[in-house]
């Protein structure tokens, strides 16, 4: 197997040459199913788990989560390939990832998708259309250090398209955007400048804004099932229930990933510093550095709002993400003291945003 189409290059073999003089093997991540994956190495597609050494790194004290595998990850394993498996006792740094909180009380981060290079952000132009919850996948995918780009899907069932993208356009400046419909294969072509060989492209949305119907496009035929969405609220099932790297055909790679219904943010710092520039540079020009943008004089922010040039429901969603951070790191932090404290950079991070967190929460009351 050619690991070259699933975007080997030199950049990695310099990453790898340290465990291969170990005599480690390496592979990509393909799919994931609750810490057992598939994992294709020169000797094909091969079932893989973690060795113990990670496993209870992962689960101990720290539940440094992050050390388990995701899609996309470069793994450093041992095959063994006449029983077709491998363990996996390792990670190459990654590149890039795009990560949340994982859903419900749990405190820890969850990686939907590693190395790559472009983030597909799908939503379709139904009543699933939601400006406010784009705003939080760009936050999180400027955050993963990949590139964004915008498509909405079901064109077919949108009157007011031009409407919508320029919705859009105003809180994605910069952002590439294109306008989709699956159904009738329109606009299908301008996605196709995105798809290189050795390049990695992450399909993120809610479910039922066409994810598995867009991949079966790309490829010329079904192979991901696809449910309707339900009637009167347009909400899918989950079609995908695993994350997937896909090879396209004629090079590059997609990651199918399940629909995300919930979407915290976790180290989301410079994605939210980025994805509301246009606050931060207001804030900037506050009469009052500590300023809570609510009643204070001189507040620039408030003055947009008058102005019409901000949407005041941009700020409460740039408010309510930096409190969800802020609240997150409280949380860590929390941890951290009864147990012992991370070193290094990810520690510093964690403090540097549980800092604002007294400023945070003044703004909610």
């Amino acid at each position: 197997m050619d690991l070259v189409k699933y975007g080997w290059n030199a950049e990695w073999e310099k990453e790898f040459q340290p465990y291969k003089e170990k005599n480690y093997s390496v592979g990509r991540v393909t799919e994931e199913h609750t810490h057992l994956y598939k994992v294709i190495t020169t000797h094909g597609v091969l079932q893989a788990e973690v060795s113990g050494r990670i496993r209870g790194k992962a689960e101990g004290r720290l539940g440094r989560r992050d050390e388990f595998p995701a899609v996309g990850d470069w793994v450093y394993l041992r095959e063994y390939p006449a029983e077709k498996k491998a363990i996996i006792h390792g990670l190459l740094p990654r590149k890039s990832k795009f990560s949340r909180k994982v859903a419900g009380k749990g405190t820890y981060e969850q990686i939907v998708a590693a190395n790559t290079d472009i983030v597909f952000i799908l939503t379709s132009l139904n009543s699933e259309f939601n400006v406010r919850r784009l705003e939080r996948y760009l936050a999180l995918s400027w955050e993963s250090q990949a590139t964004p780009v915008i498509v909405l899907t079901k064109a077919d069932l949108c009157s007011d398209i031009q409407k919508k993208v320029a919705e859009v356009e105003s809180i994605a400046i910069g952002v590439p955007i294109h306008v989709i419909s699956s159904i009738r294969n329109d606009g299908i072509n301008n996605l196709h400048p995105y798809i290189k060989p050795g390049q990695t492209i992450a399909l993120l949305g809610s479910s039922g804004v066409g994810k598995s119907t867009l991949i079966n496009c790309l490829i010329g035929k079904e192979i991901q099932r696809v449910n309707e969405v339900r009637e009167g609220d347009d909400r899918g099932k989950h079609t995908t229930t695993h994350r997937e790297l896909i090879l396209l055909p004629g090079g590059g790679m997609i990651i199918d990933t399940p629909g995300m219904r919930e979407l915290q943010v976790w180290e989301a710092d410079d994605g939210l510093e980025q994805m509301y520039d246009d606050i931060t540079q207001l804030s900037e020009r506050c009469h009052f550095r500590d300023c809570l943008h609510r009643h204070e004089p001189g507040c620039a922010v408030q003055a947009a709002i008058n102005e019409g040039i901000l949407d005041p429901e941009r700020l409460h969603n740039y408010e309510k993400m930096h409190n969800e951070a802020a609240e997150l790191s409280l949380k860590i932090l929390g941890n951290l003291n009864t147990v012992e404290r991370v070193k290094g950079k990810k520690y510093s991070q964690i403090l540097k945003t549980a800092k604002n967190v007294g400023k945070s929460r003044r703004r909610n009351r």
